[in-house]
């Protein structure tokens, strides 16, 4: 993998760590060592697109995870300004070193039980997917995975247990450029996507089917018994992170849902469903009032909607690839 991020990202316009030639190099250019030095000092800035988290922390067993799960994004080891800053920190006393823990902190704020030790990256995850669903009101935040292709988004609207995950996965390996697997971060000053670029987390089955669809993916080490079962996380490729800062018009609604033994079936669904799904499937629509109405509203009326039932990978992979190069699919406006 470590190769075919080797492009880096030399417009980078936070960082401070640097090759000779001036360029920044990447998680997986760099040491562990190096990794764990910055996390242990002022911190890692860790650029999705629409935010940028800093991250501190003494887990010893965050460094080499962060190097998988964020492999392409550009190493960055001081910056003037981030949206979030989190801490994971080891506990102090007999936690620390029997059977020892690791506790997310955010402006002093611990709100979550400490996690195991060696499941320092599940944590990270997850407390920076609440942080983020709390604090990035600017814009309107769906419950969706979001790929891109020819300037247009594909929006995957779906509740857990829908295989939502596991869809935005496959598309992120067949050519689709991924924004999030997490959130559908809508601007509505813009009427654009915008990138949350974090790795895809891949739960239970779901792992051996990316596995299996794609033998070369990027994908971190397991994490069982965790409190959503087994997790892994799929890296984002080096095209969609040195594109996390170019926006896309919406484009379709799909709402997946995997069904056991089911074929691959596409229907239309009318935009008032359309509308219903992306209300429900919002974090802040409520917050947000008129603004996430007339968004959601302004969503379902320019995006064909549909609902993909499906069991088979691959076939729904081909459905939504006919899908998006069929004619009468046209640029939202």
């Amino acid at each position: 993998m470590a190769g075919s991020c080797a492009s880096g990202d030399d417009s980078e316009p936070r960082a401070v760590i640097a090759g000779t030639d001036g360029r920044v190099p990447t998680f997986v250019e760099v040491s562990t060592e190096a990794v764990r030095a910055a996390l242990a000092g002022d911190g890692l800035w860790l650029d999705l697109g629409a935010a940028v988290v800093r991250v501190r922390s003494d887990a010893p067993a965050l460094p080499p995870q962060l190097q998988v799960a964020y492999g392409c994004h550009p190493f960055v080891g001081a910056g003037a300004w981030a949206d979030l800053h989190i801490h994971l920190a080891r506990p102090s006393g007999a936690r620390r070193w029997l059977r020892p823990q690791v506790i997310f902190r955010c402006d002093g704020a611990q709100p979550f039980e400490p996690f195991p030790a060696d499941t320092a990256l599940p944590l990270l995850e997850w407390g920076g997917n609440w942080l983020i669903g709390q604090r990035l009101n600017d814009l309107l935040l769906l419950h969706a995975g979001a790929v891109e292709r020819d300037g247009r988004v594909l929006l995957l609207p779906a509740t857990p247990g829908s295989g939502k995950s596991t869809l935005t996965a496959a598309l992120s390996l067949s050519g689709w450029r991924l924004l999030s697997d997490e959130f559908g971060a809508f601007d509505p000053a813009a009427q654009v996507f915008r990138a949350v670029l974090k790795p895809v987390a891949l739960k239970n089955a779901s792992i051996a089917v990316i596995r299996e669809f794609s033998p070369a993916a990027a994908l971190g080490p397991e994490f069982p018994k965790t409190r959503k079962g087994t997790v892994a996380h799929l890296a984002a490729g080096p095209d969609s992170v040195l594109r996390r800062h170019e926006p896309a018009v919406p484009g379709a609604i799909v709402l997946p849902q995997w069904r056991a033994g089911s074929p691959t079936r596409l229907e239309p669904l009318e935009p008032e469903t359309a509308f219903s799904a992306l209300a429900f499937n919002a974090f802040n629509y409520k917050l947000l009032g008129a603004v996430g109405f007339d968004a959601a509203v302004h969503l379902a009326q320019h995006c064909p909607a549909f609902r993909l039932t499906y069991s088979d990978i691959h076939e729904a992979i081909g459905t939504l690839a006919a899908l998006w190069d069929d004619t009468a699919l046209s640029p939202a406006t």
